[in-house]
């Protein structure tokens, strides 16, 4: 049985003048704004690589939580953050990379326990699996 999960948007007017509005089935988000200014200047509003950051971020620290209790940890905390980079590429643009990094603190763990664990959500987590380009993971970790 899968999981589904939607979100929404609509864009009123047409390139760089239009205007969108974004919005999420759990109502997380209800018409942020987005478009060319939020995108490619320093507007308010979202983009759509700052919200696949957010998902890349969230999808990895939760599946690196999981391992870290599959390990036999019952405390720790895990922070993440995702650097979705967005290139211009034979006339059009494309994500090109996800940079993770992430910082750990897990009591009674080792460095190299949980390198290896990270790197084992990096490749595993649902978003990683849906990108289609560079991932790479910086680890920081108190014991």
């Amino acid at each position: 049985m899968a999981i589904v999960k939607s979100g929404s948007a609509r864009y009123e007017g047409l390139g760089k003048g239009g205007k969108g509005h974004v919005s999420t089935q759990s109502g997380a988000l209800v018409d942020q704004p987005y478009g060319f200014q939020t995108r490619f200047e320093d507007k308010p509003g979202t983009n759509p690589e700052e919200l696949i950051a957010a998902a890349h971020a969230s999808c990895f620290t939760m599946a690196l939580s999981f391992k870290l209790a599959e390990a036999g940890h019952e405390d720790g905390t895990v922070e993440t953050t995702a650097k979705v980079s967005l290139e211009k590429e034979d006339g059009g643009f494309s994500v090109t990379r996800s940079a993770l990094s992430t910082k750990g603190t897990v009591p009674g763990m080792d460095r190299a326990k949980f390198e290896e664990l990270a790197a084992d959500a990096k490749a595993n987590c649902p978003i990683s699996k849906l990108l289609d380009c560079e991932i790479t993971l910086e680890t920081e970790f108190a014991g």
